[in-house]
């Protein structure tokens, strides 16, 4: 039987949606609690209603959503083998910039790369730093799967990611995909040679 979300659960997840996706085109800096808000269709009193620290903790949600809805896709796709996922990984952000005309990027990135506050911690760069670990650890554990040693599986994952997220960012900037794609040919070579058949 399917359960619908209350009317306070879609709200609160209409907000983080919708901070997720104005994160992935302006970045963290470049967006106020009222613009996250206004760009989820929510009042902004609901906004600090639903996350009463205020724009870190929802920043921070937007990021785990987002992250664990790629996730769900590397978890599915790597179950067919390590270059499966990675193709699903590289066609799920060549997707993103497309579809955007270049306006939109990965929300985890945009987070990274800001200063952090200077007040408290940094939760949304915490949350982005807990993504990008388990983005590499699910690689990791496919490549070991597949033959890779756990050194060299670790080391493969990171790079997975790195390339992956610096390859958005340069497409995004030249508004070019030619980065991205270049990344995949050479990332497939390195998965041809690191894991086995």
């Amino acid at each position: 039987m399917l359960t619908l979300p209350q009317p306070e659960q879609r709200t609160r997840e209409r907000i983080i949606v919708g901070a997720a996706d104005l994160m992935r085109r302006r970045g963290l800096a470049g967006s106020t609690v009222r613009d996250l808000a206004a760009h989820s269709g929510a009042p902004l009193g609901s906004t600090y209603h639903y996350f009463p620290r205020g724009k870190q903790q929802l920043a921070a949600e937007a990021v785990r959503f987002a992250g664990d809805r790629v996730s769900r896709v590397l978890e599915r796709e790597l179950q067919a083998g390590p270059a499966a996922g990675v193709r699903a990984f590289l066609g799920l952000w060549r997707q993103t910039v497309l579809d955007s005309d270049f306006a939109a990027g990965c929300p985890v990135l945009a987070v990274a790369v800001e200063e952090p506050p200077g007040d408290g911690a940094p939760e949304a760069i915490t949350a982005a730093a807990e993504v990008f670990t388990a983005w590499e650890d699910l690689l990791s554990a496919s490549l070991r799967e597949h033959g890779a040693s756990p050194r060299q599986a670790a080391g493969l994952a990171t790079l997975i990611v790195a390339s992956v997220e610096g390859a958005v960012a340069m497409c995004r900037a030249k508004r070019d995909i030619q980065p991205l794609d270049d990344v995949a040919a050479q990332l497939d070579i390195l998965l041809g040679a690191a894991v086995t058949p």
